[in-house]
């Protein structure tokens, strides 16, 4: 199934009109960019020079929940841009910036091309449902395991609301599968949804091997947008 990361690169690319392009769009599409453009998330993304706005979804989520410490290894699924994992990088010290703290490690999959980072590593144009993709995984953790899995990843929208839904619970599902072998006891899984009949089958699987999960709805996801984050902490397994 494809898969990509967070909306960003879509918006990104509606964005780059020329005034004359811009003249030619309908109401619908000339409503959007207005929006966009006046969006504080996105003159915030310039100004702290993040890849993308979905940063401040995940710096909200770790503000208040703190997911990501300094020493942790993170595995961002659906990476591509790359904003969740610069702020990985960031908070998990990823570069030795605090000479004082661990150091921990960051490493982003995605289907498609991922610019470069410093202090993260990344496994572009890799499915990262493919046996051959976690034996990659693997062999790039100092013992194979992660301490916290996030995952922004989306599958290519069709435009019927209830199919992308069930493309999205089914990817999600399958990374619940993957973390049985490579997320660390106690590990934490951060995973996007769109609500739909699937999402409590999810929840509920989530709910077998994890101790607590809760549903996140941060404020940096638009008002209007089904999306909303499952947090799953404490993970069961061995």
């Amino acid at each position: 199934m494809a898969w990509r990361g967070g909306s960003c690169r879509r918006l990104a690319g509606k964005c780059l009109h020329t005034t004359a392009g811009f003249l030619k769009k309908t109401g619908t599409e000339h409503q959007w960019l207005q929006r966009h453009l006046k969006d504080p998330f996105v003159k915030a993304t310039k100004v702290q020079h993040y890849r993308c706005r979905s940063a401040f979804k995940l710096l909200e989520i770790d503000d208040k929940l703190h997911i990501l410490r300094p020493g942790l290894a993170v595995l961002d699924c659906g990476a591509a841009p790359g904003a969740w994992s610069q702020v990985a990088v960031e908070r998990v010290n990823a570069l030795g910036t605090d000479p004082a703290l661990p150091t921990g490690f960051v490493l982003g999959v995605d289907l498609l091309r991922i610019p470069p980072l410093e202090g993260a590593v990344f496994l572009s144009q890799a499915d990262v449902a493919d046996p051959a993709t976690l034996r990659m995984i693997q062999s790039l953790l100092s013992n194979e395991k992660v301490d916290v899995i996030l995952s922004d990843m989306a599958p290519n929208a069709t435009g019927i609301k209830e199919l992308d839904h069930q493309k999205l619970i089914s990817l999600c599902l399958a990374l619940l599968d993957l973390s049985k072998s490579i997320l660390k006891p106690k590990g934490t899984m951060l995973c996007k949804f769109w609500d739909g009949h699937d999402s409590r089958l999810l929840q509920n699987r989530m709910k077998e091997q994890f101790q607590d999960v809760r549903t996140i709805k941060p404020q940096a996801s638009r008002k209007d947008s089904a999306e909303s984050y499952y947090l799953a902490r404490l993970y069961k397994g061995k």
